[in-house]
């Protein structure tokens, strides 16, 4: 997404060219075997790990911080590794946007036109909400210091890093059209003159 709006803004006659239906299929195809190379690391070296303190974990689903929490052995050196495969190929990522949007900011703030500048920091500013919302919300969740944690605070953090990016995402994303601001400022209207 960031790459789309890169080259949607920076180089916009060459977009046809940049990203044409190969280059999508190929980011795709990128981004889907990154994430199952990841998984499958992942997977394989925790159900290979002996669990001593039983094999119930408080959360929705089986983090891989909390199945350590339950094995009982010392060296979890492979887990350790894959974890830092997996935050390079997220800071990887990370960087690739920042990049990106620094680019965008820079080829926008030099656009004569105001009402140009506006139409490009619409267009880009829900994908950088959803990004950042989803990740400050999954950097507080994983890199939290475990004096910081109890079950009920990593339960809540594992629920709203999964639950409330993707809710939201088609709400700051539909944020341009014009009717969906006309209803939800009802909405919030509404609620807010219903208060007791």
């Amino acid at each position: 997404m960031a790459y789309d709006r890169y080259v949607a803004i920076c180089k916009p006659l060459h977009y046809g060219t940049l990203l044409d239906s190969r280059a999508c299929a190929t980011m795709a195809a990128a981004a889907w075997g990154a994430g199952l190379l990841n998984s499958l690391l992942h997977t394989a070296s925790t159900f290979s790990l002996p669990l001593c303190q039983g094999n119930v974990v408080n959360q929705f689903f089986c983090e891989i911080p909390q199945i350590l929490r339950l094995s009982c052995s010392e060296s979890n050196l492979r887990e350790v590794v894959f974890i830092i495969f997996s935050v390079s190929l997220a800071f990887g990522c990370f960087v690739f946007i920042v990049v990106s949007y620094v680019q965008i900011f820079m080829a926008v703030l030099r656009m004569p036109s105001e009402q140009g500048r506006h139409k490009a920091f619409s267009t880009c500013l829900p994908h950088l909400a959803v990004v950042s919302l989803f990740v400050s919300t999954a950097f507080f969740a994983y890199l939290k210091p475990p004096s910081f944690s109890s079950p009920l605070l990593d339960l809540t953090v594992a629920l709203v890093y999964t639950v409330v990016p993707p809710t939201l995402n088609p709400l700051i994303y539909s944020m341009r059209n014009r009717e969906i601001k006309h209803a939800l400022s009802k909405v919030l209207q509404y609620a807010l003159f219903q208060l007791p």
